[in-house]
């Protein structure tokens, strides 16, 4: 692509560039309770990408914040921050069926009607499924930090993903990162320090302590006691 400025302006001249993936689907064997969550709570859940641009007001009955998580894992976290901002409105997003049959089985649990769930990849979701300016809030904690140099091409943040991100942020928006990987959290920095339209909320310029909105996971506390770092990164969308 180098002849073109970004996959947009390839594609208008009609040039088919492939995508780079950053995820590998690894998908592993359903439990009974998480295919049982998925046949009984996907049809008042989940939502098709091939149903295209998303009524947010249609889906949760109301107008409220929304919040978007890309790569939401078992979704225990997830739904955490469900039940616990009950005002907002919650999407998560994760292309690992387990992890989509865990996640609807907790959100049942809690009887929670402020989360849906996309099984499907992220990027095309945002683009084709939901609204410019519509989110208050995009999460991405812990995504594959493809720790190899020369698969850090894979890595899902990356200028044009930001870019195509801002779109559905709502001006005053905010993206929410987390990784335990330094070299990561370095390379989120540079690439939304670049980025237009963003203004970190660091008051260093860097990382943010953890808010509280965002749930200590069982794998960050053990990491805490090993010694190692998360680093937390928070941009506002400015225009």
């Amino acid at each position: 692509m180098s002849q073109f400025k970004s996959e947009q302006e390839a594609a208008e001249s009609g040039v088919y560039i492939r995508k780079i993936q950053s995820f590998v689907k690894r998908e592993g064997r359903l439990t009974g309770g998480q295919a049982k969550a998925i046949e009984q709570y996907w049809p008042t859940m989940g939502l098709l990408h091939s149903n295209g641009k998303l009524n947010i007001e249609q889906t949760f009955a109301r107008v409220a914040p929304l919040v978007l998580e890309i790569g939401f894992g078992m979704g225990k976290s997830l739904v955490e921050m469900a039940k616990n901002e009950t005002d907002k409105d919650f999407i998560g997003i994760e292309v690992h069926r387990p992890g989509v049959g865990a996640c609807l089985a907790e959100a049942a649990e809690h009887e929670l009607t402020n989360l849906r769930i996309y099984e499907h990849d992220a990027v095309a979701v945002l683009a084709d499924c939901i609204e410019d300016g519509s989110l208050a809030r995009v999460q991405l904690f812990f995504p594959d930090p493809w720790h190899k140099k020369k698969h850090h091409k894979r890595r899902i943040i990356q200028p044009d993903f930001v870019q195509n991100l801002r779109t559905k942020l709502a001006v005053g928006g905010i993206f929410h990162m987390a990784t335990d990987w330094e070299n990561y959290a370095e390379h989120m920095l540079a690439v939304m320090s670049a980025a237009p339209g963003f203004v970190n909320l660091s008051a260093l310029g860097d990382f943010v302590p953890r808010p509280e909105q965002r749930p200590l996971t069982k794998f960050e506390q053990r990491g805490h006691r090993l010694g190692h770092g998360v680093w937390d990164l928070m941009f506002e969308k400015v225009n």
